[in-house]
């Protein structure tokens, strides 16, 4: 007799499949190697900890040479369903951004605050250029103007786990986008 998957519990739905995904980050990938088909000097930028299952298999469909660096940051209090609006900077870059291509990989853009937290930073760096790009996007929760210049999927005003996204730090191996059942959050 099989265990119920742990996340069980917690699932209303699949909103996002594996293979759903899959395909989406190809076709990103695909664009982002003819965005910068020239780039001498790209340099990919994930935010941890929910961007790096996408970081991993994005970077496997990007054709053009780069290098990768990670970012952590936190806007949440722990247990917080919402950003604070406080961000602080938990680990920077280990390089240089000075005069490169700048691609920052993040898993969801919600309110968008802590994101243009980040491109102040970032952009303060110098670099040759600033690009996004983001595996979901709520845009009805955005607070603060954002520009996306590659965007995985856009979905509704859901509290979403799976896929690098956590629930209370768990559940980011899920290879499929869930939703919480909303008396889970309570």
């Amino acid at each position: 007799m099989t265990q119920p998957a742990p996340y069980t519990q917690f699932l209303e739905e699949i909103l996002i499949t594996e293979s759903q995904i899959q395909q989406r980050v190809a076709e990103l990938g695909a664009t982002i190697s003819e965005y910068y088909a020239q780039s001498q000097n790209l340099l990919l930028v994930c935010i941890l900890k929910g961007g790096v299952l996408f970081l991993t298999d994005l970077m496997r469909h990007i054709t053009v040479p780069h290098a990768i660096d990670f970012m952590a940051v936190s806007s949440y209090g722990e247990g917080a369903r919402a950003s604070t609006g406080q961000v602080r900077i938990l680990m920077d870059l280990a390089q240089s951004i000075t005069d490169r291509d700048v691609l920052l990989v993040e898993d969801i853009i919600d309110s968008g605050h802590t994101l243009n937290y980040i491109l102040n930073q970032l952009h303060a760096r110098n670099p040759r250029s600033l690009r996004i790009c983001t595996l979901l996007s709520k845009p009805s929760r955005r607070e603060v103007d954002i520009s996306i210049d590659f965007l995985g999927f856009e979905i509704e005003d859901k509290f979403v786990f799976g896929y690098g996204l956590d629930l209370d730090e768990r559940f980011r191996n899920m290879p499929f986008i869930g939703v919480v059942k909303p008396e889970a959050l309570a």
